[in-house]
């Protein structure tokens, strides 16, 4: 599974309809909106890298409101929940 972190600026007055737009899309599992420089962020999560293509300048940024993407791969994800699994294999209880 590939990660994508996208970074969006939108039209300021269209936020919270244009992060629901993004949401509903189909590899897009979560939208925050955030303060600072951008207005929201997408976690998008696709089988092959070829699908960013298609998810994000093919979908997220056809959506009415979308100003900018800025896209960041992940290389590795580190997660609390993944270490506190790690460290419970074999623990009986």
């Amino acid at each position: 599974m590939i990660t994508a972190i996208v970074l969006i600026k939108t039209s300021v007055d269209r936020i919270p309809e244009i992060a629901e737009s993004i949401a509903a899309l189909d590899s897009v599992s979560e939208v925050f909106s955030v303060t600072g420089t951008y207005d929201l962020i997408a976690m998008v999560r696709v089988a092959r890298h070829d699908d960013l293509a298609d998810v994000i300048p093919g979908r997220i940024s056809k959506i009415q409101g979308v100003e900018a993407t800025d896209t960041h791969v992940a290389f590795r994800t580190y997660s609390q929940h993944d270490l506190e699994a790690a460290f419970a294999i074999g623990l009986d209880g």
